[in-house]
């Protein structure tokens, strides 16, 4: 089947500007909104421990917060199918609507145990929206910047995050940890522009047989109608779950699916488990708090930028090989932060394995949604963040066992340096534009230009 990991290969039809940055800024926000919900979590943890309420212990609260966490591993497997069955948009716009009640609900939580059943809720959004956004994006981006704008769009996520922290250094002190969470559902107002601006997919409709409704959107996204004609003779396999599970283990892409979901779960596991310990283990080398903290910080500022870094490099130099690159500079970066240094060289660093972890990263998933043909995209990028998440499990569980054994700090940075260094071996063995083409060839399989 078709592997569009090449930004050479051109899309389906010539998308105009305006549409393509349109697309890109409603998916955008939607993953800043997910990265608030998904970072708020570390943010009111002090809070939760100080309620006098509740009493909570740190086993708790880690228990709560992977509540959210297991909804989205359940909502990366079988919510996103249903994208690829009834739609893009329409899933979009649901699973945003369906995580910002759960932090109305998690807000207004009576009890520990409602909180969790709310933030397990959303996190079924949370693992719609990125493989819906994903598939949206790629499609409305042209071949030459597809890598860039999905990295552009992902890093809403980091965005998220920092906001989720500078809204609770702003207000957890004087509101409570309440009114942090309850700001989450904020997209709620959003979603009237969502349902009127945004499109549905035009590979989907067409798949879906419904000519005369493509034809009435590609008029109104001013989409050459020629593009459209050529998209409706290439259709696509009509959607539905054989589809879908055909392409992706199919003879041809069974063992790139492996290797990404290796891959995804190596990448991830570096992302959580640094973001996890990262500030204490900056202190286990003798750095103040306050240094710690800002660590953090610039581990997350250098992963946003560096995403969109990555995903421009990755257009003009091939995306498989810049990942690749990208992971084995971050396994490095994060190699040399054993040894102390000064503390510019550190913040380098610590830049650096931003930009190798979940700057890399995100252009991975772009990777992953190109890999697959359209009747199948949001579900195989749903199936590897879901995948992903046994990864973001293990990350804090690494650096946990590591600091219970007593082992020397070093030993957690070279184990997230051994990930990342997994992670890029992984995406090495997947097989490359040029090879998948000339095996579809070979086969007599149509290739998606």
């Amino acid at each position: 089947m078709a592997a569009l990991s090449d930004s050479s290969a051109s899309p389906a039809f010539d998308p105009p500007a305006r549409t393509t940055y349109l697309v890109l800024i409603l998916c955008f926000l939607t993953i800043v909104a997910e990265g608030y919900d998904i970072g708020v979590m570390g943010t009111i943890v002090p809070s939760l421990l100080a309620d006098q309420t509740w009493k909570l212990t740190p086993i708790e609260i880690g228990a709560m917060g992977s509540a959210a966490l297991f909804g989205t591993l359940f909502g990366s497997y079988f919510i996103s199918v249903v994208s690829d069955l009834v739609g893009r948009k329409g899933l979009l716009i649901g699973c945003v609507a369906l995580f910002s009640v759960s932090m109305l609900g998690a807000a207004w939580a009576p009890t520990p145990f409602a909180f969790s059943v709310a933030r397990f809720a959303g996190g079924l959004g949370l693992g719609g929206v990125i493989s819906a956004a994903a598939a949206l994006t790629v499609e409305y981006s042209p071949a030459g910047k597809r890598n860039l704008n999905f990295a552009l769009m992902y890093s809403g996520y980091s965005i998220g995050a920092l906001l989720s922290a500078l809204i609770g250094i702003a207000f957890l002190g004087s509101h409570g940890w309440r009114f942090v969470v309850a700001l989450g559902a904020s997209p709620l107002i959003a979603l009237p522009f969502l349902l009127y601006l945004l499109p549905e997919s035009l590979d989907f409709l067409i798949a879906r047989g419904k000519q005369t409704q493509a034809q009435v959107l590609a008029a109104k996204l001013g989409i050459k109608m020629s593009g459209l004609e050529r998209l409706a003779k290439d259709a696509l396999p009509k959607p539905s779950i054989g589809a879908v599970f055909g392409e992706v283990f199919s003879k041809q892409n069974r063992w790139a699916t492996v290797s990404l979901w290796i891959a995804q779960v190596a990448a991830v596991l570096v992302i959580y488990g640094l973001g996890t310990w990262l500030p204490q283990l900056m202190r286990k080398l003798g750095y103040d708090l306050g240094p710690s903290l800002s660590f953090l910080a610039v581990f997350m500022l250098s992963s946003a930028i560096g995403g969109i870094l990555i995903g421009r490099i990755s257009d003009r130099l091939g995306v498989r090989k810049t990942i690749c690159g990208g992971y084995v500079i971050g396994a490095l970066a994060i190699s040399g932060l054993a040894i102390k240094s000064s503390l510019a060289v550190n913040y380098i660093l610590v830049a650096l394995a931003g930009f190798g972890s979940i700057g890399v990263a995100m252009v991975q998933l772009g990777f992953i949604a190109n890999y697959y043909r359209a009747h199948a995209r949001a579900s195989a990028t749903g199936w590897a963040v879901g995948i992903g998440r046994f990864g973001a499990m293990s990350g804090p569980m690494v650096g946990a066992y590591l600091a219970a054994q007593g082992v020397d700090v070093k030993w957690n940075f070279f184990a997230f340096a051994g990930s990342a260094l997994v992670a890029a071996m992984a995406i090495a063995l997947t097989r490359n534009p040029e090879r998948s083409h000339s095996f579809q060839n070979s086969m007599g399989i149509p290739v998606e230009n």
